[in-house]
């Protein structure tokens, strides 16, 4: 993968349905059927370079992960997709690269285990992993790191925590603004260019909160190296091939 992909289209799924969760909340879910294929065919259909899944369903309990469900989705693209969902154990990262998975993406075990995810990425190597960084920024503009589906803050920022991976050889970050996350409102451009222009060896992912082509062109001069896009393409605000053509043109 040495072109960096830059518009990342994503489909959450439960039990082998697409869906959205507002704000992380299982509660708050709109259906978008069972259909993840034929979505991610047509993603790559128009153009996607790199794919993104999230298992909502082995987020909340590791042993029901859709691992076959995953690899047949796997299976039926040519490009890579990265996974993600409560990854917690060696297991779920060994699972997901043998089913195929480009990257496996960790969230809240990277702060509350930082030393078993850091032999993690000596082990697996930085090129396979993405940490996903979800933050709350306070009103003095701290960028705090929230944990478990965002139902609680760390006590570190964004920064203390991609300091304490970049000995690892950290690579890819997946950064969202919980506060934009399903809005379809835009995206926190100014987060995007600040983390972009502090750590330019890192490729960030900018996710949470684009609803029109407008916030993608916003993104594509903020420095970051790919834009997560979910809501929006399932509602059909726009497709992947304008997204593309819009961020090229940036």
């Amino acid at each position: 993968m040495a072109v960096y992909p830059m518009i990342i289209p994503a489909l959450d799924l439960i039990d082998g349905s697409v869906v959205r969760l507002h704000q992380g909340d299982y509660e708050q879910k709109r259906d978008y059927g069972n259909h993840p294929l034929l979505r991610l065919q047509d993603y790559e259909k128009q153009g996607a370079k790199l794919l993104h899944l999230v298992d909502l369903t082995g987020a909340k309990d590791p042993n029901a992960r859709q691992i076959s469900l995953i690899q047949t989705l796997i299976n039926g693209v040519q490009v890579p997709i990265q996974v993600g969902g409560g990854i917690r154990s060696e297991k779920d990262i060994q699972s997901l690269l043998s089913a195929g998975a480009a990257r496996v993406v960790i969230g809240s075990t990277a702060i509350k285990q930082p030393e078993i995810v850091k032999q993690w990425f000596k082990k697996y190597g930085a090129e396979k992993l993405v940490l996903a960084l979800d933050v709350r920024i306070d009103t003095k503009g701290n960028k705090y790191v929230a944990i478990h589906g965002w139902q609680e803050d760390s006590k570190q920022t964004l920064e203390q925590v991609i300091e304490d991976y970049l000995p690892y050889g950290l690579k890819h970050v997946l950064c969202t603004d919980i506060s934009k996350d399903g809005t379809l409102s835009g995206s926190n451009i100014k987060l995007y260019q600040e983390i972009s222009q502090k750590y330019p060896q890192i490729a960030f992912q900018a996710s949470g909160g684009i609803g029109q082509l407008d916030d993608v062109k916003a993104l594509a001069n903020s420095g970051v190296a790919g834009v997560i896009v979910g809501r929006a393409l399932l509602e059909g605000k726009f497709t992947v091939q304008e997204a593309i053509s819009c961020w090229q043109k940036g």
